[in-house]
């Protein structure tokens, strides 16, 4: 096992998380959180480099067309890790109260087996409880696992210039016998640069409205119309 670390700039993601997430819980009932855009990030990455999708089968290396991420959620004896199926294929608000579904239950004891079974890949958020820095462990028979770690403000250089920002370090740990070094690095890049640049994640998905600042435009364009009739 081997783990490649980055850091990702969350300034433009926390901004964006400030200016719309009351229209977004009054909309969808639900927190705009960190998670949705990471995993929705991963989805996509997870398809561009489908190696790092892919698990252990019984004889074979197994490849997936479809993208099922665990997700660690704590409970009072300790983390389970609930399965969000077909993430490819989710929005933001689908995976928010998804979580937020595991994380009620979970405190009461209810996920169940079948629900923690057949993911392809798992995320960590050490940084709910303070971590700065880890290497998170894959949760076989997958081959790697994404550890998210706290938000700190650090001198970053933006356009030539030193500002302080919000840094986030992130760290992939990866099976070297299914996945090579380039394939886990090039994987951990490309969800840095879609969580520093949110439009990508439209882009990737041009049929669905990830990108929540155009949701809400078209949310009051719509409004707009009907005010017209």
């Amino acid at each position: 096992m081997l783990t490649t670390f980055n850091e990702i700039d969350m300034t433009p993601l926390i901004k964006m998380r400030e200016q719309h997430k009351e229209a977004f819980a009054k909309k969808h009932g639900v927190k705009l959180g960190f998670m949705s855009p990471f995993a929705k990030a991963c989805a996509i990455a997870l398809q561009d480099v489908s190696i790092v999708n892919a698990s252990w089968g019984t004889d074979t290396i197994e490849y997936h067309d479809f993208v099922d991420i665990s997700i660690a959620v704590s409970t009072p004896t300790g983390l389970v890790v609930p399965v969000l199926r077909d993430v490819q294929a989710m929005n933001f608000a689908q995976i928010e109260k998804k979580i937020e579904d595991f994380g009620s239950r979970a405190q009461q004891n209810k996920i169940t087996i079948p629900e923690m079974t057949g993911g392809t890949f798992t995320i960590s958020n050490g940084g709910t409880f303070g971590s700065w820095m880890g290497t998170p462990i894959i949760n076989p028979p997958q081959s790697a696992i994404l550890g998210m770690h706290a938000t700190k403000k650090k001198p970053w250089v933006v356009d030539g210039k030193v500002e302080v920002r919000d840094i986030m370090a992130v760290a992939l740990t990866y099976d070297h016998r299914i996945i090579d070094g380039r394939d886990a690095v090039t994987f951990l890049v490309k969800v840095k640069n879609l969580i520093e640049d949110l439009s990508l994640i439209h882009i990737s998905e041009p049929t669905r409205l990830l990108s929540i600042s155009y949701a809400v435009f078209c949310l009051k364009k719509k409004k707009k119309k009907k005010n017209r009739e």
